[in-house]
């Protein structure tokens, strides 16, 4: 299947793993990239060194040539240098979480690299495509992590209608179904990310993929009780403790988790502190959330790594409701093509049925 962006960027399918962080490794990505889908890389866990270990391991397991990205961090301090990187070691694609700057945007598009952010809302599509993204992923709120309260199906098509540039649908996806859904929005191709965790070639731990695998639909909340950020995530004991601890309890808390992560990270408490205050400017976020913020990636890497369901955040699409296999990213990527290869087949028999001369 061809479409604006499969052209764009070189791959087979019409279909983006996105970068989770903890989880979007070398092993994940290139079972994806070697699918015929466009992996992508999360960096904002790794060091410089572990990124560029990280792609040249990508690189190891997949054909020579095949397409994949990496995500990055538009805020972050070495935001340039990891620009950089990329760019030496011929990477093709960056995307990004946050609205990268127009001058980053250009620096990337000189040297080759396709630049996809992340957006989710129609007037951030408008800002990239104009400062020269060369496509854009819209995620809408049914999406796993950070993520706002408009659905795919009311975002997707405002978004299409609004930019020039392939759009990719991320939020609800998990089949070649959706994936029609979405090219009949006018969307290229769709993004997923809770679908591709749970594969075979995810390295998240058994225990947390099994909690994944029984949630339902209504196990999958929006909370802003972790880092005072709408964030869709599963619903556990330390959410509901989140949520009903009072300012003091929860400052307790997120100190103790806080002092963990900077023993882990090796970040001091002024550093902390700072990442933290970053994501409170022009957000109206106590001090435990403010701590909270500066280790939520820690709280990630406690389920995606650790294995511990107890203590961990585990982000999540509302989606993982109705998934219920671990296949393999190639076993997944073929079934979700010939899905969307039946459903195209079952439009168009609807199509010649209207066609046909009255019977008699």
């Amino acid at each position: 299947m061809r479409t604006a962006f499969t052209e764009l960027v070189g791959v087979e399918h019409p279909v983006v793993q996105t970068g989770m962080g903890w989880v979007a490794g070398p092993r994940l990505v290139s079972g994806a990239a070697g699918a015929g889908a466009l992996g992508i890389l999360a960096s904002a866990t790794m060091t410089l060194d572990q990124l560029r270990a990280a792609v040249r391991e990508v690189k190891a397991r997949t054909p020579e040539g095949t397409p994949f990205g990496v995500n990055l961090r538009a805020d972050a301090g070495d935001a340039v240098e990891r620009a950089q990187l990329i760019i030496d070691e011929g990477v093709r694609v960056a995307s990004f979480a946050l609205a990268p700057s127009k001058e980053l945007i250009g620096r990337l598009k000189d040297a080759g690299v396709v630049v996809i952010p992340s957006i989710g809302a129609r007037r951030h599509a408008e800002k990239v495509a104009a400062w020269g993204a060369d496509a854009v992923i819209v995620q809408g709120g049914e999406g796993g992590g950070h993520t706002g309260d408009v659905a795919t199906t009311v975002l997707l098509p405002q978004v299409v209608d609004a930019v020039d540039i392939p759009v990719i649908a991320a939020g609800g996806f998990s089949d070649g179904r959706g994936l029609v859904a979405a090219l009949s929005y006018g969307a290229a191709g769709i993004a997923m990310g809770t679908r591709f965790l749970l594969t075979s070639d995810s390295t998240v731990p058994d225990a947390v993929k099994a909690e994944y695998l029984k949630a339902t639909v209504k196990d999958v909340t929006v909370t802003t009780a972790v880092d005072g950020l709408p964030h869709r995530m599963l619903r556990t004991e330390l959410v509901d403790s989140l949520e009903r601890a009072g300012r003091t309890r929860a400052l307790v808390r997120a100190v103790r988790h806080a002092a963990g992560f900077r023993k882990l990270s090796g970040l001091s408490w002024s550093q902390m502190v700072r990442d933290g205050l970053a994501m409170k400017h022009g957000k109206d976020l106590s001090w435990s959330q403010v701590l909270l913020a500066a280790n939520t990636p820690m709280l990630l890497k406690a389920s995606m790594v650790e294995g511990r369901t107890d203590l961990g955040v585990m982000a999540s699409g509302q989606v993982a409701g109705v998934i219920d296999d671990l296949p393999s990213c190639a076993e997944l990527v073929s079934r979700v093509m010939a899905e969307a290869q039946q459903a195209i087949e079952a439009i168009e028999a609807l199509h010649s049925l209207r066609t046909l001369p009255p019977p008699g």
